[in-house]
């Protein structure tokens, strides 16, 4: 079970849009628990959301719950929308009183095939238990919505690689040069052979996270990243080793040359352009509170924190006010879809162009090719890299790994995957981490999925 980064980040370090059915919070009012557009209907007697269709035209609570038919797909949906669906609830609580799961509280998968929705399904509860931790009454729990809001923890990272190659584009910023032409206190021994292109590839040689505890100030704080030194012994470029850090300073670039902070800059060049309106850092600042009480899932629970729900759950991000490179972003699946859509057309979504198409096929390509991965949490990754994305890598991509398949994870239970040959973006985001993120794997799940498509999506 991968927990060395998180003890590293905690303990150690801390010592789209209306077409794939999301909905804004400055549109009409939030309809409640099951809004208009919502891809399933109902509950089991475990709570979960069952069977699909219109939410405006639920089925009476007291009829018996319909058998899933193998012939009959979802209203506009793939017929393997439903095999989605039954395996994500395989690995739900088993029983309503259930208290440890060995995968998540909840669930939200959603498919596009050629730009085109073939799954998009919630399973589950968006908040389980309360501050303990202690499982909830049913009637204090909330249920997971295909337009639930997630804490994306570490693909944070791909947004932020966006930010920084839209002023590669623009020329503000040369992946060749060292990192200290931008940021000038970018200090530490050896640090001066770090080019911007390092921090996006891992192969900077800076360790996962930095110490910025017991530090008076956010200034403090981040002077304490940008002075973190190298692991011992690392050479900068010749080994991938997954850092945290490279991409915080990776948003302190972004920062820097947009005169923006990264919020701003996100919402400015990204979300904006996008129209994706459920999208952003530090979501209990723009999302509703009607929304927020339906919508927003709950992470940990177990902490001197208390539960979190909107607010960020890796440690250093918090420390640093939920606004930094290597995580933060909050986003609806639909959302992140669209983010993957754009990748996979070469920088364009909805006729709107975020990144050059050249810049797309540089960020998609391997820049790690025969260099040797260290990542103790998975042994068995190899280095293949992208600017920001991670590259063919079965343990979560599964039958979906090739060459040209990318994404990337987060540490509370997201993912992206975008696989190229099949013209296929899968969004699937769990809350694994609520309120435990030590009870469970969130890989062999990812994988699962990606078996199943690949079976079925040519």
């Amino acid at each position: 079970m991968p927990v060395a980064r998180r003890t590293l980040l905690g303990a150690g370090l801390a010592a789209a849009t209306s077409a794939l059915t999301g909905c804004g919070d400055n549109s009409a009012p939030d309809p409640g628990p099951a809004g208009p557009g919502d891809a399933v209907a109902g509950t089991d007697a475990a709570g979960n959301r069952v069977g699909f269709g219109s939410a405006g035209n639920p089925r009476s609570p007291s009829a018996a719950p319909a058998a899933p038919s193998d012939d009959t797909p979802p209203a506009g949906q793939a017929r393997y929308a439903q095999d989605v669906t039954a395996l994500l609830r395989r690995h739900l609580p088993a029983t309503p009183q259930t208290v440890e799961h060995k995968g998540f509280p909840g669930a939200v998968a959603l498919v596009l095939v050629d730009g085109k929705m073939t799954v998009h399904t919630a399973v589950g509860e968006a908040v389980r238990y309360g501050a303990g931790p202690k499982l909830l009454a049913a009637s204090q729990r909330v249920p997971m919505r295909p337009n639930a809001i997630f804490d994306l923890a570490s693909v944070t990272k791909v947004y932020t690689a966006i930010l920084l190659l839209q002023q590669v584009d623009k020329g503000r910023v040369d992946l060749g040069a060292p990192v200290r032409d931008y940021l000038p206190a970018f200090t530490g021994t050896g640090k001066e052979q770090i080019t911007v292109e390092m921090l996006l590839t891992h192969t900077s040689g800076l360790p996962v996270g930095a110490k910025v505890t017991g530090l008076p100030d956010n200034a403090a704080r981040w002077n304490a990243v940008l002075t973190t030194p190298l692991v011992s012994g690392a050479v900068p470029g010749n080994t991938f080793r997954y850092s945290s850090v490279g991409l915080m300073v990776a948003g302190k670039i972004v920062e820097k040359v947009t005169g923006q902070r990264l919020d701003q800059a996100l919402r400015t060049n990204l979300t904006t352009p996008l129209r994706l309106r459920d999208t952003g850092f530090n979501p209990n600042s723009w999302v509703s509170t009607t929304s927020s009480a339906h919508r927003l899932v709950a992470t940990d629970a177990r902490s001197s924190r208390g539960l979190l729900r909107g607010t960020v759950h890796d440690d250093v991000a918090n420390h640093l006010g939920g606004i930094a490179g290597h995580a933060g972003i909050f986003a609806s699946a639909s959302d992140l879809a669209a983010i993957g859509q754009m990748l996979l057309d070469e920088g364009t979504y909805q006729g709107k162009r975020i990144l050059a198409a050249a810049t797309v096929r540089r960020m998609l390509s391997n820049h790690n090719a025969g260099k040797p991965a260290i990542d103790p949490e998975r042994p068995n990754r190899t280095s293949a890299h992208g600017l920001g994305v991670v590259l063919n890598q079965s343990w979560f991509m599964g039958k979906l790994a090739s060459a040209r398949t990318f994404g990337h994870t987060g540490f509370a239970g997201p993912s992206l995957l975008v696989a190229p040959d099949r013209k296929l973006v899968l969004a699937l985001l769990t809350n694994r981490a609520h309120p435990n993120w030590s009870w469970s794997n969130p890989d062999p799940v990812r994988a699962a999925v990606g078996d199943l498509l690949a079976a079925k999506v040519s």
